[in-house]
């Protein structure tokens, strides 16, 4: 309105001033027509004069009135065009009955730059996404009063309630009507909700209902937590599973009931009160107390107010009656009878009402074992079924469960989008919703797993989108895929002392395509899309260590059937440097290790279909020279052994995602057997030496590995693990032999003593390879019999349980970070055994991946107890890995 206004002021002003001037004696009373002979526009630096002009409407030749109203309507268009500070039109009259007509015009300034004050540098990116101010684009109020808003709303769900914005324009003198724009922000104290009140409730004590609200949280106070830190440090049991296990079955639910009822305590929310996530927890209060049976249960007020610097939050509710189910019906089954579908629902008459769990047993439970998913898994896509309350008297609810089962779905097509560099078959493979067959849900979330697992596209984003056509009776399913590279490259370096440079290279094209190899216009940088895998690395130490590695797998074999074939080798050598503790001895040692192997793995439908089987063949053949300069215990400083075995492995993988998993598991038994050469013929191996017993190993290998995962609330993650391993001989002619042992401490991977022909098991808190315990052997040499001493345990156990929560999901850089505890050790036979002997630690981690490395690791550990040898806890120790560590 005060725009109209002045717009009207200035085409009185414009005409009372030209009356004065140009023509005194023109009659502003009397409306006459002129004709427009020239249209100009003054004061324009960026804008084209044209197209103002033709903004007005008006142009050369037209004829106006003036006064009249053609003159304002050009100022209202020219006005919403919001492109002017200020519009005067004037006019001068050429010759009778013609006129001039000149606007003159400011532009508005155009944005250069904008700046913040008040705020750290750190925040300024985040800051300016809020903003959709865009640079060289005109400056209106508008836009500035919008960017203040938004800053305002971005620190206010930030907890800064009080914050204050205000901007000011400065000229910039390298543009002309530029302008730069700087916000002055006072964010203030971060409000905090000091305390949080509930009024009204009878049935829960406040502590539990305030526990529901999650996001709306009292500052964290730590009333009575003492006392239940003593509690924990006063129990002193001999083990810590022992501690474990009792204070699981009394004394830990006894605190942590303890500490739910008299501390209310969330360590990852702040007391900051955001407005959306506080209507959130209120509606999640009433659920809580629909959940318990209070149907009726509403909040009637709740206020909010200052309480000193912070603010109070109170909340009123009213809990209703406490209602229970009676009779429970089904309509419109026919696939189903009333037994099958009520075992399912599992609510009994006399049970508290509970609207969510009818809602989730009847739609979506997270087990699968709901209504919906067995009417769905049989192709009962447009089935859906209906709760309606037929009676309610007094505390008691009839329900009635109203069913439309529909007709079966048959998949009609089956389409991909988003696979950029996978051949469309290396997918279709994978699907298990095949057009012809049934609907099922199951399916179509097991393919979902499926495709993420292959690591080609974003797991994140792995979406299928049914499209049912209910007037045939089919669907489509339309797979969306975010394809991202999965190659990786491994290139480290370092300065290890007297050793010298220590490198690593190594290549995996997780994508790879024989068939193409020829095809060099699919190189990228080698022929990719068919899925196959193939690693090529090499690491060196100087003179003293070198291994070369291949392998290659194609996952379906033959294209029709999951079978994978994987062949490789690698060669290993260590040694062939002057002994550095005596440089003028001239004396070396070496220790050289081949190996080739061949494996086929296949998909088993047997105990279900996440059952795999794999065998392979391997053959290995440890050389040793001089092998005591290389510092090794192995029974022999000059021998040959040849290690040919066949392993089996059967595994069982459910877990949903191959980066970040949230649930599922990971379990597997291998063996490994060489043939039994004692037992088959006729040697007498108390006659024979030690070189000579080793010559062909022999012995059975049994690992066992499990990793379980639980989604504890959003995307915290608790990891639990379990590892056992034995080594043992077929009979007693021959007792285990030097290689294949165990060896536990450190992060798992070598280090820099490259231990060649062992098993090396992380154990976080201690030092690498630390854990390595020693035995006596009996040897008959020259007629007398010696003892050789080798290193390396033939049994071990390992126990883990690590938390985690991610920082980032993106597929370009994955990171989380994590808090673990765990315990392990190795003994040399069953005599020394001991399961409550484990050398404990704890400690925090992160790890990161990114498809050109894969996953990177660090860790620091605690270890509590002494390795052997040290009459000391290992105390905190650092830790790098490379790699999703299996063990």
């Amino acid at each position: 309105m005060k725009r109209h206004l002045l717009i009207i002021i200035s085409i009185l002003f414009s005409v009372y001033t030209l009356s004065a001037q140009i023509n005194p004696s023109m009659d502003y009373s009397k409306p006459r027509k002129y004709e427009i002979v020239e249209v100009v526009a003054n004061g324009l630096e960026y804008l084209d004069e044209g197209a103002v002009i033709a903004i007005t409407g008006i142009s050369k030749g037209d004829r106006i009135d003036i006064p009249g109203d053609d003159i304002a309507y050009a100022i209202k268009k020219m006005w919403r065009q919001g492109l002017f500070a200020d519009i005067i039109v004037k006019y001068e009259i050429v010759e009778e009955g013609k006129i001039k007509l000149i606007l003159e015009l400011t532009e508005l300034p155009r944005l250069t730059r904008y700046t913040f004050e008040g705020i750290k540098k750190s925040k300024v990116s985040e800051v300016s996404d809020e903003l959709s101010l865009v640079k060289g684009r005109i400056l209106t109020d508008a836009s500035v009063k919008n960017a203040e808003l938004n800053i305002v709303k971005y620190f206010k769900g930030k907890g800064y309630l009080n914050v204050e914005v205000n901007s000011t324009q400065k000229p910039d003198n390298l543009v002309g009507n530029g302008v730069q724009l700087i916000f002055n922000i006072d964010k203030k104290n971060k409000v905090k909700v000091a305390d949080l009140y509930i009024v009204g409730n009878e049935a829960f004590g406040d502590r539990r209902l305030k526990g529901r609200l999650k996001n709306t949280n009292e500052r964290l106070r730590f009333t009575l937590f003492e006392d239940i830190v003593s509690r924990a440090l006063h129990s002193k049991p001999k083990h810590w599973f022992q501690f474990i296990a009792k204070q699981d079955s009394v004394g830990l639910n006894r605190a942590l009931d303890y500490f739910g009822e008299h501390v209310n305590v969330n360590f990852f929310k702040s007391s900051k009160l955001v407005k959306e996530d506080y209507e959130e927890d209120k509606k999640s209060l009433i659920d809580f107390y629909n959940s318990k049976g209070y149907r009726d249960a509403e909040i009637t007020y709740d206020s909010i107010f200052k309480e000193g610097q912070d603010i109070a939050v109170e909340i009123g509710v009213d809990e209703g009656q406490k209602y229970y189910f009676r009779d429970i019906n089904w309509t419109g089954n026919f696939k189903y009878n009333d037994e099958v579908l009520s075992s399912v629902l599992n609510i009994s008459k006399g049970d508290v009402y509970n609207l969510e769990k009818i809602n989730r047993k009847l739609n979506y439970d997270p087990t699968g074992n709901d209504i919906s998913s067995i009417y769905m898994d049989n192709g009962y896509l447009f089935f859906n079924v209906t709760p309606v309350e037929v009676n309610v008297e007094q505390d008691s609810i009839d329900l009635e469960l109203r069913v439309y089962e529909g007709a079966q779905a048959t998949i009609n097509k089956v389409t991909i989008n988003g696979n950029t560099r996978t051949n469309d078959h290396v997918v279709l493979r994978e699907l298990r919703t095949i057009p012809g067959e049934k609907f099922s849900r199951k399916k179509l979330i097991r393919t979902q797993r499926e495709l993420s697992q292959l690591g080609y596209f974003n797991p994140e984003t792995v979406n299928p989108t049914p499209v049912p056509n209910p007037s045939d009776g089919t669907v489509d399913i339309n797979w969306e895929l975010e394809e991202v590279s999965n190659d990786q490259i491994q290139l480290s370096g370092g300065w290890g002392g007297f050793i010298g440079f220590v490198g690593s290279l190594g290549v995996t094209f997780n994508n790879f395509s024989l068939n193409n190899f020829l095809d060099f216009g699919n190189w990228d940088p080698l022929p990719v899309g068919d899925g196959q895998v193939l690693s090529l690395q090499f690491q060196a130490n100087g003179r003293q260590y070198q291994s070369y590695n291949f392998s290659f797998t194609e996952p379906w074999l033959g294209g029709k059937k999951p079978n994978a074939l994987t062949v490789g080798g690698s060669y290993s050598y260590q040694g062939d440097f002057v002994n550095f503790r005596d440089p003028r001895s001239g004396i070396s040692g070496s220790f050289r290790i081949f190996r080739g192997f061949v494996s086929l793995s296949r998909r088993l439908k047997w105990p279900d279909n996440y059952f795999t089987l794999a065998n392979s063949l391997e053959y290995s053949r440890y050389t040793l020279n001089n092998s005591q300069r290389l510092g090794f215990q192995l029974g022999c400083t000059d021998c040959e052994a040849n290690n040919i075995n066949f392993k089996t492995t059967i595994a069982r993988n459910s877990v949903d995602n191959p980066i970040y998993p949230r649930s599922g598991s990971n379990v597997s038994l291998a063996v490994s057997l060489t043939p039994p050469y004692s037992l088959l013929n006729n040697k007498n191996y108390d006659e024979l030496s030690f070189e000579e017993s080793i010559n062909f190993l022999e012995f059975n290998k049994w690992m066992f590995d499990a990793s379980f995962f639980n989604q504890i609330v959003g995307d915290l993650v608790v990891n639990t693990r379990a590892n056992f391993g034995i080594i043992s001989s077929y009979g007693d002619k021959v007792g285990v032999g030097p290689f294949e042992r165990f060896i536990l401490g450190g992060s798992g991977l070598a280090g820099q003593g490259f231990i060649l022909g062992s098993d090396i098991i992380a154990l976080r808190g201690y030092e690498d390879n630390s854990l390595r315990p020693t035995e006596f052997v009996r040897s008959f040499e020259n007629g007398t019999v010696n003892n050789r001493q080798i290193s390396g345990g033939t049994i071990y156990n390992k126990f883990v349980m690590e938390l985690r929560y991610p920082i980032s999901l993106n597929p370009s850089a994955t990171i989380f970070v994590l808090g673990f505890g765990e315990a392990g050790n190795t003994w040399t036979d069953f005599s020394q055994y001991n399961p409550y002997d484990l050398k404990r630690s704890a400690g925090v981690g992160a790890r990161i991946f990114m498809p050109a490395f894969g996953t990177i690791g660090i860790d620091w550990g605690y270890g509590f107890d002494n390795a052997p040898g040290t009459n000391r806890p290992s105390g905190g120790q650092i830790h790098f890995t490379i790699g999703n560590q299996q063990r």
